[in-house]
């Protein structure tokens, strides 16, 4: 049994930093392919009704999964999405009420 798994990571933006979100988060999935943390899966980004950006990947390992939190790439990446948006759940989503929720492909 193979030990990867489906990332559903949500970022709602605070006020007036959309499009700083938005930067941060174009470079967040290259950097996770070039530190060899992601499956070649293509990586989806997509924006909740409110805003939130959703990124949906594949961890190569439980092991990829921990090494992120140390990683000196990524780390700081993490820490200037924390600065601009709040990290949340499917649950708070409008759209996750719904039945076939639909989001919007997010263009970067």
């Amino acid at each position: 049994m193979s030990d990867k798994n489906i990332a559903i990571a949500l970022y709602r933006p605070h006020a007036g930093k959309e499009q700083e979100l938005h930067e941060i988060v174009r470079e967040h999935g290259p950097a996770l392919k070039r530190e060899g943390l992601i499956s070649e899966l293509p990586l989806l980004q997509l924006e909740a009704e409110d805003g939130t950006v959703i990124e949906i990947f594949e961890w190569k390992s439980e092991e990829a999964k921990r090494q992120a939190h140390s990683s000196p790439v990524i780390w700081p990446i993490w820490e200037r999405m924390m600065a601009v948006a709040e990290m949340t759940g499917l649950g708070s989503l409008k759209e996750a009420a719904q039945p076939f929720p639909n989001f919007r492909r997010l263009e970067l």
